[in-house]
């Protein structure tokens, strides 16, 4: 815990004088209160019991001490009441906004490894659900904590001038309210760790579902699938009625030693008040100190309640921005220049975590300009070969070149931006169609836009949807048919006009017609720069420079598709029975 707190300080740091005055005001704010029972012990003993005043003057003397008591009230208490809320909101709400700044930052240096092995769901859990949980430590433990813990100092002063034999009976019940705060409060930390992550596996489930709810209805799966829902949902209601349990416990016993404390004193004082040696004033004065001490003491125990949610969400949300990235820059790394488009993959090897060799001693050049394709079956390790390029991962052995410079000796960032991507499966942002296509290149001005959607064949279709390129796409682009949205990819590629391409399946999924125009659009797109091409349809590419056949990690072919046709190898076998199937 005492790591997630020294972390969580740092954020808070830049925001300590603001926290300090929201302190001080608020220690106003609780003071103001504390003259109530001061208050009735002059009213009762001083003007009421008062055997030398005339009623008069008496009458005189309570209305005085009323009307300015409700004077000061009404000058101090709105203004202070306001600025202490509004600093400590402000105060909390600056510090979760960095935090989720900072935890977005670190999720666009994770690699895609650890996106492979997460759940989306889980991930937006910690930054939204958890990262909310911690304002507590902010609005709680930095503020409302101290606040009565000052508010129960300042009122024990005051009983102490009063009467220190009463002040003492009064303070009783503390050393058994601490231990039980102590007992209850430990154990609550894990319980309300396991309920947060009961609670993620509920989002990650619904995340993912909403998002493949076509094929529940496609399969009928409705009620197969509310019953998943309700297991998954019923671990978190078990989860949280464990948390629940302890928690009433915890509440039960701390609230039954406050309540019995304010007898203890009644019962002494009202001994003392018999027995001549205390006024009625002094007692009536104790009894409502008594609640300015145990009241607070109350908030306590619910603030100890929120804390240990706090921290348990803090521990969540620091243990994701422990995660380590798997790509990273050098020390030394300098930016890759302008490149010409020359690819060299040095005798590389590549293995993912489980340690089984996926590529195995790859080894070819492509020259600036040249297009290359690799083909095979599913799972040869062709999209492993193109991911090294922009460093989706780092080789295990060997290396990869461009023009000359090993990539891992470059800035990642300066690397990607010269490497442009069509996948299969290409992302749309639930944003308009130019928002889209603008990713290839934030700053391009409209006419670029168009430009770029004319050369991807994508113009015309994008005219005549609602509101044209303002037309809002959908999560994923749901509202536009495949090509559609390939064609969009394709334009942001366009846009950004890279000097290497390269192309992981980019017309499989499609029909036919979707698929001469995207093809049309790719042949431009290829045109006049390196490009490598990972491909399942032999004819799209037997225009290739080179075509490599890829199997279980390996190049087991290579040459044009006339070299590889003559040899009647693996490559000619798998052309032989596309030809056929079409």
């Amino acid at each position: 815990m005492g790591g997630s707190i020294r972390r969580y300080l740092k954020f808070v740091k830049p925001y300590k004088w603001m926290i300090i005055l929201t302190l001080l005001i608020g220690i106003v704010k609780f003071a103001i209160p504390l003259f109530m029972p001061l208050l009735m012990k002059i009213v009762i003993d001083d003007i009421i019991g008062s055997p030398t005043l005339s009623p008069e003057v008496a009458t005189r003397q309570l209305f005085y001490w009323i009307g300015g008591t409700m004077l000061l009230f009404f000058l101090l208490r709105p203004p202070v009441e306001y600025y202490r809320q509004y600093y400590a909101q402000y105060v909390s709400n600056k510090i979760l906004y960095d935090i989720r700044e900072n935890l977005y930052a670190h999720l666009q240096k994770l690699s895609l490894r650890y996106y492979s092995n997460t759940r989306a769901g889980e991930v937006i859990s910690r930054v939204i659900n958890d990262v909310e949980q911690t304002r507590n430590f902010v609005m709680i433990g930095l503020m409302n904590v101290w606040l009565d813990l000052a508010t129960i100092i300042i009122a024990i002063g005051i009983m102490l001038t009063m009467d220190v034999p009463l002040t003492i009976v009064t303070l009783l019940a503390l050393p058994f309210y601490g231990f039980s705060v102590k007992h209850f409060f430990g154990k609550l930390r894990d319980l309300t760790r396991k309920r947060s992550q009961a609670l993620a596996d509920v989002q990650s489930y619904l995340h993912e579902r909403v998002a493949g709810v076509s094929v529940i209805k496609s399969f009928a799966l409705e009620e197969t699938e509310q019953k998943h829902f309700d297991h998954t949902n019923g671990r978190f209601l078990e989860k949280a009625i464990d948390h629940t349990k302890w928690n009433a416990k915890a509440f039960a016993v701390v609230n039954t030693i406050t309540d019995v404390a304010p007898l203890l004193v009644l019962g002494y004082a009202g001994y003392q008040v018999i027995n001549g040696p205390l006024s009625i004033g002094t007692m009536v004065a104790f009894i409502a100190f008594i609640e300015r001490v145990y009241s607070p003491l109350r908030r306590l125990v619910n603030s100890s309640t929120s804390l240990t949610q706090s921290f348990a969400s803090m521990d969540r949300v620091f243990e994701l921005m422990e995660e380590q990235y798997d790509i990273t820059d050098k020390e030394s790394a300098t930016s890759l220049p302008a490149i010409k488009g020359k690819v060299e993959f040095d005798h590389v090897s590549f293995a993912y975590d489980t340690g089984d060799p996926v590529l195995k001693d790859i080894h070819f050049t492509v020259n600036p300009g040249e297009t290359v394709a690799f083909v095979g079956m599913s799972g040869g390790g062709k999209s492993t070969i193109v991911g090294l390029i922009p460093r989706f991962h780092d080789v295990s052995g060997g290396a990869v070149r461009i023009d000359g410079h090993d990539l891992r000796d470059v800035k990642v960032k300066s690397l990607r931006e010269q490497i442009g991507i069509v996948m299969q499966d290409n992302i749309l942002f639930s944003d308009s169609v130019k928002s889209n296509i603008l990713m290839g290149k934030p700053d391009a001005t409209d006419e670029e836009v168009i430009a770029a959607a004319i050369s991807a064949n994508a113009h015309d279709f994008i005219e005549e949807l609602p509101d044209g390129y303002e037309t809002t796409v959908g999560e994923r682009g749901v509202k536009l048919s495949g090509g559609q949205k390939q064609r969009i990819a394709i334009a942001r590629v366009f846009l950004k006009n890279p000097p290497l391409l390269i192309l992981d399946e980019a017309t499989s999924a499609l029909d036919l017609e979707s698929e001469a125009l995207i093809q049309d659009s790719l042949d431009r797109l290829a045109n006049d720069r390196t490009t490598l091409v990972v491909a399942h349809r032999l004819s799209t590419i037997t225009h290739a420079d080179k075509i490599f056949v890829v199997d279980a990690g390996e190049v087991k072919e290579m040459g044009t598709h006339e070299e590889l046709m003559a040899k009647e190898g693996i490559y000619y076998g798998l052309f032989q029975v596309q030809q056929i199937d079409n």
